[in-house]
């Protein structure tokens, strides 16, 4: 097991057993001698040959004879004379070996007298080990392959810090790209340099510098580099790819964008570097987008603002829940017309602020009984929504329309005097006249009264006289036609 080592003599026995690297003195010359013969049968690819029959493979192998193996060599495989390595040998080499050992041969094949490769080995009890394996035929036999010198690095702890790595960047990756929520990477580094050079012209207040110079913002929008994007963003946005969405930016952010964009500056501007607020975005389709953002320049880049994350959350179905209960809480459902607690709000709001004189209708729909007997509620109900439509088609801002009982409606005309109420009556029965025209029956009628409301008066007492008045031209109404009073 132990002849001597080429070329002879103390010293180089001495080197080779105590090599802090493992190493094998191997014999492959059995090895050349297949090789000649597979030539000699017309094999011109050993890859190929090999790969069409992995059992020649092992044929190689039981061809290379281990002649001697260092110290270090024994401690790597845990082996506890060469002996016992050797008979072990099917333990060593196994499992990820093929390919590698392949590859070596197929070097030797193609007449290198070294080879080298990166693969794995087992020790004899079972540890995994990774593995540079270094082989040159010594000099003077490279005749017969006679004499191999093979080097062994361990590198099982290089690989396994690699493969830590690689999983870390891996499960960072997948974090990273499906978060539920939209996530931007931003080199912000140009920002900071625009607004370093407005600190070093001596610009204490920058909310002042920003409003005398608007541009400002749009020119820092324009220097921040977006360097990545998640899928969520490509799905939110309705882009198909990064490139898409980063070639549209433009249309992503505007409008509102630019007042937002402001306030982030300037608390950037007073070292907030995590900056939370509502924004409004857009879809590539037009959608407008309500976002919930985070900002946060990430630890280790505060010097330069060069790695920023920006995360957006979507909150335009909150946001729209939000628009909606704030209508219902303005608003009668069925008439789309302000509500009672609006009108309430608003009288009191004109009483203290005007502007005066304001007119007050009380609007009382006609013949709401009758359809709901004999036409049923959903008539009923039909009929109240044309004269929703009637009313709001005929109040412009700043006055308003709101249903304030079943069949009962009040206008508030704020600046508006006797003259502009008839005129508003007019119009009212001009709607009512085309809204008959385009529906038929049951026909669209209301009884009408107007009160003026001056500076310094109640305007409770406007509306109740407008409320008189209505109810006098409610009576006219069924006094003068064939109305049954009893269906009002």
């Amino acid at each position: 097991m132990h002849p001597p080592l080429e070329p002879q003599g103390p010293e180089f026995a001495d080197m080779f057993e105590l090599a802090p690297v493992s190493l094998w003195l191997e014999d492959y010359s059995e090895l050349r001698r297949l090789f000649e013969r597979w030539r000699a049968a017309g094999v011109r690819d050993l890859r190929a040959h090999l790969r069409a029959g992995p059992a020649r493979v092992h044929e190689c192998s039981r061809c290379i004879r281990v002649l001697r193996v260092n110290r270090r060599t024994l401690e790597l495989y845990e082996a506890a004379e060469p002996g016992a390595l050797v008979a072990g040998l099917g333990q060593v080499f196994r499992d990820e070996m093929f390919e590698p050992h392949l590859e070596e041969l197929a070097q030797l094949w193609d007449g290198r007298t070294r080879f080298t490769s990166q693969t794995v080995n087992y020790s004899l009890g079972g540890r995994r080990l990774d593995i540079v394996l270094n082989a040159q035929i010594l000099p003077g036999h490279e005749a017969d392959w006679s004499r191999v010198l093979l080097s062994i690095e361990d590198v099982t702890a290089r690989v396994q810090a690699q493969r830590e790595l690689a999983a870390s960047e891996a499960y960072a990756r997948g974090l990273f790209e499906h978060s539920p929520v939209s996530l931007w990477v931003e080199d912000f580094g140009a920002v900071k340099r625009l607004l370093d050079d407005v600190r070093e012209r001596g610009i204490t207040d920058f909310r002042t510098f920003t409003d005398v110079h608007p541009e400002f913002a749009e020119r820092c929008m324009a220097e921040i580099r977006v360097v990545d994007v998640n899928q969520r963003t490509l799905e939110m946005f309705g882009a198909s790819d990064r490139a898409t969405l980063l070639g549209a930016l433009d249309r992503v952010f505007r409008d509102d964008m630019r007042a937002s964009f402001t306030e982030q500056l300037i608390e950037l501007w007073d070292g907030k570097l995590w900056q939370q607020r509502e924004v409004v975005n857009y879809a590539l389709n037009g959608d407008k987008l309500h976002v919930l953002m985070q900002f946060s320049v990430l630890p280790g880049h505060e010097p330069h603002w060069d790695l920023v994350l920006v995360s957006l959350t979507d909150i335009t179905a909150r946001k729209q829940a939000e628009a909606y209960l704030e209508y219902l809480g303005k608003h009668d459902v069925l008439t789309r017309l302000r509500n009672r607690s609006y009108f309430a709000d608003e009288m009191n709001r004109l009483e203290r602020k005007g502007p005066f004189p304001v007119a007050v209708i009380v609007a009382d729909l006609n013949g709401l009984k009758a359809a709901n007997d004999t036409l049923g509620h959903a008539a009923g109900d039909a009929l109240l929504r044309r004269a929703g439509e009637v009313l709001a088609k005929a109040v412009d801002k700043p006055g308003c329309a709101s249903r304030i009982g079943g069949d009962e409606f009040a206008l508030l005309l704020p600046g508006t005097d006797e003259h502009g109420a008839r005129q508003l009556v007019e119009r009212i029965g001009e709607l009512v006249e085309l809204n008959n025209q385009f529906y038929g029956a049951p026909e669209l009628s209301f009884a009408l009264g107007t009160a003026q409301g001056r500076k310094g008066e109640r305007l409770e007492v406007a509306l109740g006289a407008a409320d008189q008045r209505m109810y006098a031209a409610k009576r006219d109404y069924y006094a003068n036609g064939p109305h049954d009073r009893r269906q009002r």
